[in-house]
Order: structure tokens, then C-alpha cells, then sequence
């Protein structure tokens, strides 16, 4: 219980950490496309910009808008934060470590149901963003709360149909169980890689990634559903989502690259520090990428209308997820019948 307990407050200083240097990194990235230097005044080469950012948040002003429903306008940073960390949870980070007679899981908790535990947080979110903008009792709030809603709503199903043909394949709901299959093996994105595409796809919506930010469009809705919010509760918006981008990168690291799976290195019953601490070092350069691949896109690809973005989502990613779903059942009955046979 104890080791639970640490390794939980350890996991919540590093995403916490992570979000915050993924501000610094976007920044960093951002100039480099843009031929600038970016941030370089807050200690060397501008590394402790975060600290600065964070520093500023608690520092400036917090005020609730005379007409806004307060218990509301106050519960909604609060659950898309705590949505958003409570996720990591069902992660696995890494092997079972064995020092002597010390023996620790680098994964706070295995349920048979994971998957569907990431999804419920997920679509718990949702609703500190609509809280968020309903009780602001602003007009653009409004806006993008209910385009915030109904994106997630809309790419939601995409997404669940195509870990649904994942399941299929791994026969497990487990995120323990579906990284141990791919353990020395073949990582299921050679299996699924259609269904990665539609996963990433939704993943960038889900997190209101550009070209999905339609939420918090600048030029249409001022700041969309924070537009109100000031001091750390808006910090709290802001963290969340990069809170979210670290732990989809997480996940699809985990149930489509082999989570902490090293290639060419056989880790299968090894328990020893060093190929444990290998595993996740190698689990966080995967999860590196994909945080890149956020940036990436953010920054050379334009933002889509909101008439295109829904017609994305049930006109061609839910059809395609469908399509994948049904390829991916008739190649398990398929080889179930050979098993047979």
C-alpha cells in the first residue's frame, strides 16, 4: 500500500512536470518552425520559462464574473484537471522491479477493464469544459463549450470502434495484458495500423489539438469556454490539456508500440533494475514522439471549419472505424476456424 502511495505521488510530479515542459517544448518548436529563437530570458536558454508561467498564474488576479454560476464556475477547472491526471493511473510505466526482497509494479493499478477506464475519464471531462463555459454565463464561453461537447462526443465514437477491433485482436481489456503481448513479440500497430490512424486521428480531437481547436478559436470566440477564467483556474484549463496530450501519447504508446517493449532487446521475466528503468526510459522516448507529433501538426497544418470537423467525424472516421472493425472481426473468425480445423 505504502509503495502504491509513493509511486502515485511520483507519477503526479512527473505528469505534472512533463505538462509543464511540453509549454516550454511547443514554444521551442514553434519558434524553430517559424525561424525564431523563442523563449531564452528565464535562465539558460529559457529552461525555467515554465517555473516563470506558473509563477504568474498564482500571482495574477483571480475574479468570477458578476453573473456567473459559482459552484459551477469553480467545479469545472477542477474536474477536467483532476479527469486528466486521474487517467495515468491504469498506465503501465514499466515492468515489476526486484531489489532483493523488494519487488514494485510501475503501474498503479491493472484492472480487466482499463481501456474502459481511460474512456470513462475521458468522456468525464467533458464536462468541466461544458460547466466551464455554462456557468461563465458569457456568449462565447457558451460556444465553444457546446463545440467542445460535441466534438468529443462526435470522436468519441471513432475512437471506441477502433480500440473495439483492438480488443478483438488482443482479446483483453487490460493495458497490463495488452503490453505483455507485445512483450519480444510483434506490436499490434502491424496488426492495426488503420486503426491507429483513426485513433491518433481522434486523439488530436479529443485533446483540442490543432487543426481541432475549434473550442478555443481565437478569431471566432476570443478564448472559447475559458474565456472567463483567470489565475490558476484558467492555468487549470491550459494544464489539463497538456496533461491530456502527455497521456494520449501514453496510451498509444501502450496498446499500439509496445508500451515500455524495447525492439531487439528480450525483457520477457526480467525484473532487474536496469531493464526495468531500459523499458521506461524506452516507454518515454516513444511518448516523446507523439508529444512532437502534437507540435508538429499544430504548427503546419490550418485549423479546420467547424462544418468540416463534424463532417469528418461521422461521415468518414466513424464509417472507416466501422469498416476496420468488421475487416478485423472476419480475420479473427477466419483464424479461429483454422485453429479448428
Amino acid at each position: 500500500m505504502l509503495t502504491t502511495l509513493i509511486f502515485l505521488g511520483a507519477l503526479l510530479l512527473i505528469t505534472l512536470g512533463v505538462a509543464a515542459y511540453e509549454t516550454y517544448g511547443e514554444r521551442k518548436v514553434a519558434a524553430f518552425m517559424q525561424d525564431r529563437i523563442g523563449p531564452d530570458r528565464a535562465g539558460p536558454f529559457g529552461i525555467l520559462q515554465p517555473v516563470a508561467d506558473g509563477t504568474k498564474m498564482f500571482m495574477k488576479e483571480d475574479f468570477v464574473p458578476a453573473n456567473a454560476i459559482r459552484w459551477l464556475y469553480f467545479l469545472g477547472p477542477a474536474i477536467a484537471m483532476s479527469t486528466a491526471l486521474l487517467t495515468g493511473v491504469v498506465i503501465p510505466w514499466g515492468g515489476t522491479v526486484t531489489v532483493g526482497d523488494f519487488t514494485m509494479s510501475l503501474q498503479a493499478a491493472d484492472p480487466e477493464i482499463g481501456i474502459l477506464y481511460v474512456f470513462a475519464m475521458v468522456s468525464i471531462g467533458v464536462y468541466g469544459i461544458m460547466l466551464g463555459g455554462w456557468a461563465s454565463n458569457n456568449k462565447f464561453a457558451l460556444y465553444g463549450a457546446i463545440r467542445a461537447s460535441s466534438q468529443m462526443i462526435s470522436y468519441e465514437l471513432a475512437m471506441g470502434l477502433s480500440i473495439v477491433a483492438l480488443v478483438l485482436h488482443t482479446g483483453t481489456l487490460s493495458m497490463g495484458g495488452i503490453v505483455s503481448q507485445q512483450l519480444d513479440g510483434v506490436w499490434n500497430i502491424v496488426y492495426q495500423p488503420f486503426g491507429f490512424l483513426l485513433f491518433i486521428t481522434c486523439a488530436f480531437a479529443e485533446c483540442n489539438r490543432a487543426p481541432f481547436d475549434l473550442p478555443e478559436c481565437e478569431t471566432e470566440l476570443v478564448g472559447g469556454y475559458h474565456t472567463e477564467f483567470s489565475s490558476m483556474k484558467l492555468g487549470f484549463y491550459l494544464f489539463a490539456e497538456y496533461v491530456n496530450m502527455f497521456i494520449s501519447s501514453a496510451v498509444m504508446s501502450t496498446l499500439y508500440f509496445g508500451g515500455y517493449d524495447i525492439p531487439f532487446f528480450s525483457q520477457a521475466g526480467d525484473t532487474g533494475l536496469l531493464t526495468v528503468a531500459l523499458g521506461t526510459l524506452a516507454l518515454f522516448l516513444k511518448i516523446g514522439f507523439f508529444i512532437f507529433l502534437f507540435m508538429w501538426i499544430r504548427w503546419t497544418l490550418p485549423r479546420f471549419r467547424y462544418d468540416q470537423l463534424m463532417d469528418l467525424g461521422w461521415r468518414k472516421l466513424i464509417p472507416l472505424a466501422i469498416l476496420n472493425l468488421l475487416i478485423t472481426g472476419l480475420i479473427a473468425q477466419r483464424e479461429a476456424l483454422l485453429a479448428l480445423f
